[in-house]
């Protein structure tokens, strides 16, 4: 069986609730990255942040990404899945949601996320259709 931990792209780095946009664009700079994970305080999953969140969400807003906080801008129940989950239960979980990046939980903390590329990389081209089409097909690009 192939888990969300053998997918996922290992290394993931949270972005606290408090931290600002311009310190989360730089982060994500440093990473190579274009979404964190946002923690609030005692590093729990509290939403997600991406750079289009940056970008349209607050810069087009606007607004100054130096007194906004990645807190501010999560929206809605983060979704994320256990290391031990079987790829199928990826799939479903980022489908079903409608996302294209799922953060991966051991032990109550965070160990990786998974993205487009880690699907690309580990999924048969039926399954990768499948989800792109779930995916895109009712929202456009996120």
């Amino acid at each position: 069986m192939t888990t969300a931990g053998d997918i996922m792209h290992r290394g993931a780095q949270w972005i606290p609730a408090h931290e600002t946009l311009d310190r989360a664009a730089q982060l994500m700079r440093e990473l190579n990255v274009g979404a964190l994970p946002i923690s609030d305080a005692n590093e729990r999953l509290c939403g997600i942040l991406t750079d289009r969140d940056i970008v349209v969400g607050c810069v087009a807003m606007g607004h100054d990404p130096a007194r906004i906080t990645a807190g501010e801008m999560a929206q809605g129940t983060p979704r994320w899945i256990d290391s031990g989950a079987d790829v199928g239960d990826v799939l479903q979980e980022m489908q079903s949601h409608q996302i294209r990046r799922l953060p991966v939980i051991e032990n109550k903390r965070l160990v990786g996320m998974i993205s487009e590329a880690d699907l690309a990389q580990h999924l048969t081209e039926e399954q990768i259709a499948s989800w792109a089409e779930s995916v895109y097909a009712r929202t456009g690009p996120r």
